[in-house]
């Protein structure tokens, strides 16, 4: 059966201070680089066998999959669309705030110039179903986010409405899905 990887971005100086990044640039702590080189060296010793890692092009997702690649000799190239979702307002913020907490499930709302998690949901899915159709011949390692993970999990497995915006994944762990 055809299945792809999926791994989040280093730990970030916003992680650290619970801030939302969204798709503001933030750049990788000291903690965040080992623990991208760590996760390549993970994927070497488990034997997982990736043909190419596509990545976000945001700096810290990008140094993370470029760790990765260079530990692990795997090819790597930006994908776009892996890009976190713009959270508008809400960037810098608290990323427990009550305000956004509950604005995550409100999947129409722009966050004041932010995107939403239906236009997200959308280019994520578009990829996914490329990677579906190419995955016969490819096995890819997604490197991106946190809001992007949850619409990736959503592809593959059903969730209620508060499931989807309480599911994250810690930095650098990997889950593999499976396409049918």
């Amino acid at each position: 059966m055809a299945h792809l990887y999926y791994t989040r971005h280093g730990q970030t100086i916003w992680n650290v201070e619970n801030k939302i990044c969204g798709a503001s640039d933030i750049a990788l702590t000291e903690l965040g680089h080992e623990q991208a080189i760590a996760l390549g060296k993970d994927i070497l010793t488990q034997g997982l066998q990736i043909d190419e890692i596509l990545t976000s092009p945001l700096v810290r997702a990008a140094e993370t999959a470029r760790h990765i690649s260079e530990v692990t000799g795997i090819p790597m190239r930006i994908e776009p669309r892996l890009k976190e979702q713009n959270f508008g307002k809400y960037e810098a913020t608290a990323r427990n705030g009550e305000e956004f907490q509950q604005m995550k499930s409100c999947f129409i709302n722009h966050y004041e110039g932010g995107e939403t998690m239906l236009h997200l949901a959308q280019r994520i899915y578009n990829l996914l179903d490329e990677l579906k159709e190419q995955s016969t011949d490819k096995t890819y390692l997604l490197v991106a986010h946190n809001g992007i993970s949850r619409v990736v999990h959503s592809y593959f497995h059903d969730m209620t409405n508060d499931e989807f915006a309480r599911f994250g994944i810690r930095n650098c762990e990997i889950r593999r899905y499976e396409f049918e």
